[in-house]
């Protein structure tokens, strides 16, 4: 694996550089450990960034230890928020942690993986440990990030134990006797807390990676609530149809940071674009690499083909699938939730008000239109999701 890529891919922050880079020369298997909190079912293409760099490590044949911070999870981390998170009950948190290693696994192979739940250390922190911790670090390093900075001038409230988290996060740290932290952008300040942490403990401070966040399919930050994400478990032709909504300025970020795809290549993507290339192409080969990377080929090529007959010949797919629904009459939101073609009913309404709801291919002009099945009817949700229900 080269070094410089594991280096520069993506990467925001190399911690310190000239560390990391003597490290990994020196042909010692080193500790990389990355945490992920199942603060909700799904996760995307995004959470994914660094579980991809996770992988490159892996193939370089370095101790990989993947945190599921079950523990953390009940506090919840606002690096990236502006208000409170809403507290976690602790089966919502139980519930969420089942599909996690399904979903990374999608990525890593978990017979070379270490998987670990922080509450193993925690959970035995007693409140003279966790003054230890706390002591530190001040007032003044928390305030000072952005977004507690700016909720404080805005009047909002900030809750003291959400001071706690890079405490928690740096303490996992500590417990594994980690070399490198590998996160998002927005985990900077904890992956740090997690060197101040380590040299408090006598321990060589971890190295820190950082890398860019993922700009979602409208070209807004991903985000589930803003509903412009592409999750690891979507179907492939959501994936692929997903990818190819995603600005034309994306393309080569989207590259580098959520495939395997040689730098190399990419390089000459991107300068075929610049000398006036289709971005429809690029964006055709970006939708068939995520597709492959968490479907295999054979779906991916399927999608491929789906979209080139939905889109590009303006028919319909081979495979549309029939429901029955028990029932004769429905309000078409609370049909397209119980189909499961939406998330939510708010979901729904939403998409009835930008016209993205189609009923016989006649687009659905009002939330209280009623649906009366007595023969098959082909339900269409955007422009990827077909279903017959009768």
């Amino acid at each position: 694996m080269d070094i410089n890529e594991l280096l520069t891919r993506g990467v925001t922050h190399a911690i310190v550089k000239e560390d990391l880079e003597k490290a990994l020369k020196s042909g010692k298997k080193l500790k990389v450990k990355l945490g992920v909190d199942p603060t909700g079912k799904d996760l995307h293409i995004g959470h994914a960034i660094p579980l991809l760099a996770l992988r490159r490590f892996m193939e370089a044949g370095h101790e990989i230890h993947l945190i599921v911070g079950d523990f953390t999870a009940r506090i919840g981390d606002t690096s990236d928020k502006n208000s409170m998170r809403p507290d976690l009950a602790a089966d919502q948190i139980e519930e969420n942690m089942k599909t996690y290693k399904q979903q990374a696994s999608k990525v890593l192979d978990f017979s070379k993986v270490k998987l670990h739940y922080n509450s193993e250390w925690l959970n035995k922190l007693d409140f003279n440990g966790i003054v230890e911790l706390a002591k530190q670090f001040t007032v003044a390093q928390m305030i000072e990030r952005d977004n507690y900075s700016n909720r404080y001038k805005e009047g909002k409230p900030i809750g003291l134990h959400e001071f706690m988290y890079p405490l928690m996060q740096g303490y996992d740290s500590v417990a594994l006797k980690a070399d490198i932290e590998l996160g998002g952008n927005d985990q900077l300040f904890n992956c740090l807390a997690g060197r101040s942490l380590q040299e408090h403990f006598g321990q060589k401070p971890q190295n820190v990676i950082t890398f860019e966040l993922l700009m979602g399919t409208d070209g807004q930050k991903m985000s589930k609530s803003i509903g412009n994400t592409i999750n690891i478990l979507d179907e492939p032709n959501d994936k692929y149809g997903k990818t190819m909504r995603i600005p034309d300025e994306q393309i080569i970020t989207y590259f580098t940071l959520t495939t395997n795809v040689p730098l190399t290549e990419i390089d000459k993507i991107a300068a075929d674009l610049k000398r006036g290339a289709n971005p429809r192409d690029a964006k055709a080969k970006l939708a068939y690499e995520i597709t492959k990377l968490y479907d295999g080929e054979e779906a991916a090529t399927a999608a491929e083909k789906n979209f080139n007959d939905v889109f590009a010949k303006g028919g319909l797919p081979d495979d549309i699938a029939t429901k029955k629904m028990g029932k004769k009459e429905w309000n078409i939101v609370e049909l397209l939730a119980e189909a499961g073609l939406v998330s939510s009913k708010s979901e729904a309404k939403r998409l009835i008000e930008q016209k993205g709801i189609k009923v016989d291919e006649k687009a659905v002009e009002s939330m209280d239109e009623q649906i009366i099945l007595g023969k098959k009817i082909l339900l269409q949700v955007g422009k990827r999701k077909f279903l017959y229900v009768e």
